[in-house]
């Protein structure tokens, strides 16, 4: 504004620079304007926008132009003067006509023949504008006067334009503040650029050169919104999920090794830890059980929330008198072991569990209950040849007999292994479960959040004994992995399953794809994807409509699980990952396997509302899925509360009593339009915006 102020008096010092300077702001135009077709060139094969292609082809189509004007201003004629007006007055309209068409364009994906196409036509275009310039030039070469009225209209239009702009932009300021902020200072700089082409009679004056230097500054601006859109935005974000995988990989990596309630380690560090300690040296070890007596009836009497509060109180209450050398766990069943790495004398354990059973004599306090923790202790010491399993075994083994004793301590003695007599018998009853028919399998609904619909089932086996009753699936299969009996039950489970996706298909219900749960030892059969190649010939299913769900513990032997799960996706089978985050801790099979769908085990979901931590790691999850393009299915939805969080997370399905129990294949070929019904009755309070963006 001083400048302005003085105005030539100022600007006639630099009367011999005058050229050189214009022409230095003119090349600065030039190399903008190409920066900004080159990036767009380069980040359109990745980001595949109409958008960032469009961008590109119209600063192109300026700095072409630019070139052209600056080349032939180095010859100075009235046909090379008229030129380079026309060639301004061009680059200035299809500037502001061709950024206010691209705003208004809807975004969608093109292909990489799209880009040859529109900068070939971009190239021809601007030959094109040469062409009739140059003729026009030659012969119809118009009066000064009447040139300045052209340009000033076109200057004003162009300023109209930019108004314009500025009005749409304003709009998504919201949505994109630094982009849109960038592009409508680059806006409010071509008008000031506009109006003082307008009013300018004499372009090598202070005026024209101010015009000049706004319309540079608004080339920079148009560079820096392009390259924080295409370069630093896109940066930014591939490190703020990499951030997130890694914290992902710490939470997953804690959440492996540690129970989720009491946040103590659990099974697979103890298992870890006795692998790599136990025979380390010839110190004496020991492993302590202890559970809390009649746990079973308290949770079903309580229910599982104050249950868990009370596992950790009871765990805070351990760790308060635990020694220093002394490493607390807590298994899944609700169990608590201690390992001893050096143990001087039996007495010493005697004492620490007798100090452990005062500790617990002072009531629980669980909200309203006062709950007494009795605990039930077996101690076992390490003896010569005994694996970390069989100690931990034998320490359960004498926890269990301690019940039968009024102090509840009691050491491992051999004979108590004879209990295990039981679980050879359900081996023994398994093997004619099969042919009698008392396995049965169960199928639970799986709801679409997008669409509401019930497009999948899983199926679920389950053993009713003639006189045990319902045998639980975690106490038989367990015995038919170790037995080997799980490649004919398998089979069953695979083949019952496909016949009765086909069966509901046949009596009219929309297709709906069955998912199976696979062992470790079906996985190492060595005709397994034959076997299943038949099945689905012998039930004329689609493979489409089968998915086999597999265990992160599972994805260890990568050679194995990958070539196999390749031949199974090539079938054209789904693959699931069950329980996801509950077991292996290396993420990098996501990458490596064929995967379709994560399931996010109901131990992440249980306490989402009240567990910021469970929260935000069920975020994670679905935040990495969704960059992985996997979808992602959540177990054990039984509150409204969970359900909306998983909406709001933009989860795919859900699965849990919310919606269905476990139910038998004629339910749900009697009941699908009622559980259609439920579930389209829970998810009409919920509404999907997808947010449009520029």
């Amino acid at each position: 504004m001083p400048l302005l102020s003085l105005s030539n008096q100022v600007f006639g010092i630099f009367e011999e620079e005058r050229y050189s300077l214009n022409l230095i702001i003119h090349i600065l135009i030039i190399v903008f304007t190409m920066a900004i077709a080159i990036q767009s060139w380069l980040v359109f094969s990745y980001l595949l926008s109409n958008q960032t292609l469009y961008i590109g082809n119209l600063f192109f189509i300026i700095s072409l132009l630019e070139t052209v004007s600056i080349i032939i201003s180095q010859f100075p004629t009235a046909e090379t003067k008229y030129m380079e007006t026309w060639l301004h007055l061009i680059m200035r309209f299809c500037l502001s006509i061709g950024f206010l068409f691209i705003i208004l364009k809807p975004k969608k994906r093109l292909t990489m023949n799209d880009r040859i196409y529109t900068y070939g036509s971009s190239l021809l275009f601007v030959l094109l504008c040469l062409l009739i310039v140059y003729f026009s030039a030659k012969y119809f070469l118009h009066e000064e006067q009447m040139l300045f009225k052209v340009s000033a209209i076109v200057h004003l239009l162009s300023a109209a334009l930019q108004g314009a702009t500025i009005v749409i932009l304003s709009k998504y300021i919201k949505k994109m503040p630094k982009r849109v902020i960038w592009l409508i200072s680059a806006a409010i700089y071509l008008i000031i650029s506009d109006i003082f082409f307008v009013v300018i009679k004499d372009l090598n004056a202070i005026w024209g050169f101010s015009a000049l230097i706004y319309q540079f500054f608004a080339f920079f601006f148009f560079l820096k919104a392009i390259y924080y859109t295409t370069v630093e935005k896109p940066y930014k974000q591939l490190l703020k999920i990499k951030r997130d995988l890694e914290y992902s990989q710490k939470e997953l990596n804690f959440q492996a090794y540690h129970d989720d309630i009491t946040k103590l380690p659990n099974e697979h560090l103890l298992l870890k830890t006795l692998k790599e300690d136990l025979h380390a040296n010839s110190h004496q070890k020991a492993i302590i059980a202890i559970e809390i007596d009649r746990l079973t009836a308290i949770r079903s009497s309580i229910g599982i929330s104050y249950s868990n509060t009370m596992m950790k109180l009871v765990a805070e209450r351990i760790q308060a008198i635990l020694p220093p050398h002394y490493f607390a766990t807590k298994l899944h069943e609700g169990q608590f072991i201690i390992y001893i790495n050096h143990v001087k004398a039996r007495e010493e354990l005697l004492q620490f569990c007798l100090n452990l059973k005062s500790a617990m004599k002072k009531p629980l306090q669980v909200q309203l209950f006062s709950l007494n923790g009795n605990l039930n202790i077996g101690i076992a010491l390490h003896e010569e040849n005994c694996s970390g399993e069989e100690l931990l075994m034998h320490a359960q083994i004498a926890m269990k007999e301690a019940i039968q004793i009024p102090q509840s301590v009691l050491f491992y003695k051999s004979h108590m292994s004879n209990g295990i007599a039981d679980r050879i018998l359900i081996e023994q009853e398994l093997h004619k479960a099969l042919a009698n028919e008392e396995i049965y399998l169960d199928f639970q609904p799986q709801v679409n959040l997008k669409t509401g619909e019930i497009e999948s089932v899983e199926a679920l086996v389950r053993w009713c004994h003639p006189t045990r009753g319902f045998v639980s699936p975690e106490l038989f299969i367990p015995v038919a992995e170790e037995s080997g009996l799980i490649i004919p039950l398998g089979k069953w489970v695979l083949e019952t399953a496909c016949s009765q996706a086909k069966t509901w298909k046949e009596q009219g219900l929309p297709p709906m794809k069955v998912a199976v749960n696979l062992s470790i030892g079906q996985l190492f059969q060595q005709d397994f994807v034959h076997m299943v190649q038949e099945i689905l010939q012998r039930t004329n299913l689609e493979p489409k409509y089968l998915q086999l769900e597999i265990t992160e513990s599972m994805t260890m032997n990568i050679d194995h699980i990958t070539q196999l799960l390749h031949e199974l996706k090539a079938i054209g089978i789904q693959i699931a990952v069950d329980d996801f985050g509950t077991g292996y801790s290396s993420l990098s099979y996501l990458k490596d396997f064929p995967i379709d769908c994560l399931k996010i085990d109901r131990a992440f979901v249980r306490n989402i509302q009240h567990n910021p931590n469970d929260e935000a790691l069920v975020s994670m999850i679905l935040s990495m899925a969704k960059h992985l393009r996997l979808k992602v299915v959540a177990e054990g939805i039984e509150e409204v509360e969970q359900l909306a969080f998983l909406i709001n997370g933009d989860c795919d399905y859900i699965q849990g009593y919310l919606f269905s129990k476990p139910i038998s294949a004629e339910q749900i070929s009697n009941t699908f339009n009622e559980l259609h019904n439920r579930a389209s009755d829970i998810l009409t309070e919920f509404k999907y915006v997808e947010d449009y963006v520029i």
